[in-house]
């Protein structure tokens, strides 16, 4: 799981990103999104995300500083309230401006949080099959799940799907990587993800496009009070 998370940290990045929101009727909203991404030797990833449409969403941003052994770090600016508060962590595992992505889905899970282990046929037909659990209940009521299964490419160590489990241990969301966008030196980052809520039937799909590595970014960039500009 280190190793995966480890080979999706680029130096640096940005890119567009379209959200698809579909309702079990099929209705469909979209959004379109601005991120940049700035990692460090520690294993820090900062990111900045600005929402660019529609209207009623526009200039909402978010600020998440995604740390490899402790809790991440989260602000949102609301524009129509000109107003930047922290999400906290028990917001981890509430909805990403309404879709079937949570808070947490858009950065990579503190390792530490849970106990990983594989599962029958784990490294079989070249998939590591991992569980991981919370490490306790405060935690687990961060993410809003009780455990976690993923299947990772076992050369590649490259995520492929994720199946999430309530309270009840029944599977109520899987988030399904359709393709990946490769940089030098082995890393790369997601490109298209879907995840499926199988309780309501509500779906939602990230792609991102005009993916640009290796941009000059000050980290200056990545502060609260750039959030509001």
């Amino acid at each position: 799981m280190s190793k995966s998370r480890d080979l999706s940290l680029i130096s640096s990045m940005n890119a567009t990103i379209n959200l698809s929101i579909s309702e079990k009727n099929g209705a469909t909203r979209n959004r379109m999104i601005t991120m940049i991404t700035k990692s460090y030797p520690d294993g820090l990833e900062k990111r900045l995300i600005r929402f660019v449409e529609p209207a009623d969403v526009r200039g909402t941003s978010m600020l998440v500083l995604d740390n490899k052994d402790k809790a991440d770090e989260m602000w949102i600016y609301l524009p129509a309230l000109k107003k930047t508060r922290r999400i906290v962590s028990s917001e981890k595992g509430k909805s990403f401006m309404s879709s079937e992505f949570s808070n947490a889905d858009m950065s990579s899970p503190t390792l530490t949080d849970f106990k990983h282990r594989h599962l029958d046929k784990s490294g079989t037909e070249n998939t590591w099959i991992i569980e991981s659990i919370p490490e306790n209940e405060k935690i687990a009521d961060e993410y809003g799940y009780s455990r976690k299964i993923s299947y990772l490419m076992k050369d590649k160590n490259q995520i492929q799907k994720m199946e999430l489990y309530n309270f009840d241990n029944e599977l109520f969301k899987t988030i399904e990587i359709k393709s990946f966008h490769p940089f030098q030196d082995g890393k790369y980052m997601i490109k298209n993800m879907i995840a499926l809520n199988h309780i309501t039937g509500r779906k939602s799909e990230i792609l991102f496009s005009n993916i640009k590595d290796q941009v000059s970014v000050d980290d200056s960039f990545f502060t609260v009070q750039n959030l509001e500009r």
